[in-house]
This record gives structure tokens, sequence and C-alpha cells, in this order.
């Protein structure tokens, strides 16, 4: 189901399956640092789904319709997990995923005193990669890459 493309990043090759029907040959986690306030928690995660989706437009779904003819957004198809730990857990993983080559977003905690993206970026390009102050990071790939790559992380409480 999946292929490593020539620069050895991972992609969904499509062969014979739907990746939004089950049972899903891959796997979204967003990890979160345990110590953010509630609505830091959820700013990440919202923005760490959209790098995913952006990435990934052919786990997008249709559009919803209601029984009036209300047409509603698409939504991601399969599941998201969330997950949480500590800033040397996130660091970590993010450091698996780099040696995976999985795609992988970070958010870090210089980003909550930007007012836009192109802040953002500045903020991650100053760092070195193995000195970025994580908060959340997000990715998308093999379900048993995935698991690798969050190991000694928990389910968000």
């Amino acid at each position: 189901m999946y292929k490593t493309h020539s620069n050895g990043v991972w992609w969904a090759a499509l062969v014979n399956s739907d990746p939004l029907v089950p049972p899903f040959a891959s796997k979204i986690a967003v990890v979160i640092r345990d110590d953010l306030e509630s609505w830091q928690r959820l700013n990440v995660t919202a923005f760490l789904i959209s790098a995913v989706s952006a990435a990934h437009p052919e786990l997008v779904g249709a559009d919803y319709e209601d029984a009036d003819g209300q047409r509603y957004l698409r939504m991601l198809g399969v599941p998201v997990l969330v997950f949480e730990g500590t800033g040397e857990t996130l660091a970590a993983a993010r450091s698996r995923a780099v040696q995976r080559e999985l795609p992988v977003a970070v958010y870090t905690k210089d980003m909550f005193a930007t007012g836009h993206d192109a802040d953002n970026r500045a903020v991650v390009r100053a760092v070195p990669g193995g000195e970025l102050d994580l908060v959340g990071i997000g990715l998308h790939g093999p379900k048993n890459a995935v698991d690798k790559v969050i190991k000694g992380t928990r389910l968000h409480r």
C-alpha cells in the first residue's frame, strides 16, 4: 500500500484500495505537549491537522449534505488520534519521524507569539531541528511506522 518516493518520503499508492474505507492502512497522529493550556492544545491540534490535510488531499472525503440539500465542507475521511507527552517525548518523536523520512508538521512554543504564517515559518527556520521547543507534531504514514514514531506518548485525556 505504501511506497517510498525517489526522495525517500512515504506516499500513498492506491492499489485497488480506497484510503477512506476501513481497514485503514495508514494512521494520522497528533502529539500535543502535556503542559499546555486547553486553548493551546485545541489551537495546536487544529493547525497540525490542517498541515496533514494539505499534504494528503486523498484523505479528504466528499462534501457533506443534509436532507434539505444544504452542503457542508469536506472533512478527513480517516480517524485522527490525539496523543500527549512531554517536551522530551515530542523531540524524540520528531527525531524518529525525520529518521524514518516521514513528513512531519511541527508547532513550536515560539509560534504562540507570532501573528501570521510568515512569522511562524521564520521562528521555526531560526532554530535547528533538534533544538525546537515543540508543543505539538502531526504526521500521517503507515500504521506501524507512525506507532514507532509516537512511542512513549499516551492518548490525550
